[in-house]
């Protein structure tokens, strides 16, 4: 399985998991059945609020489930329907979110619990 992280700078699996998709700097992308691990840019960084574009976001890359501390409606319904997941991150780094995920410990980000205008992200 391929997870993203948004995360503010690279500092490998000790990263901490950034607070919104759409404004992260760079992602992390791990697959849980290789345990490799790779960094790429936010190539939608720019938009405008609301109008996030996840897969350019990831730049074309395919992942099956995105871990992150928040994230707007719009992107969770443009996610969903690619059939990707959004898991709300339970602890600050991407390996301790890695162990509850394959834990079957984090929640699902369903359009309700979703960030209105960046608040309470």
């Amino acid at each position: 399985m391929k997870l993203c992280f948004p995360i503010e700078s690279d500092n490998g699996l000790a990263s901490v998991v950034y607070n919104h998709f759409g404004s992260a700097p760079l992602f992390i992308l791990f697959d849980t059945d290789k345990h490799t691990m790779d960094t790429i840019d936010n190539h939608n960084l720019g938009h405008a609020h609301g109008m996030c574009s996840p897969i350019q976001a990831l730049n074309g890359k395919y992942v099956d489930a995105i871990i992150v501390g928040g994230i707007g409606a719009g992107a969770i319904n443009k996610l969903n329907a690619m059939g990707i997941k959004v898991f709300r991150a339970s602890e600050d780094t991407v390996q301790k979110n890695i162990e509850l995920f394959n834990d079957n410990s984090l929640p699902e980000i369903r359009i309700d619990d979703a960030c209105r205008q960046h608040d309470g992200c």
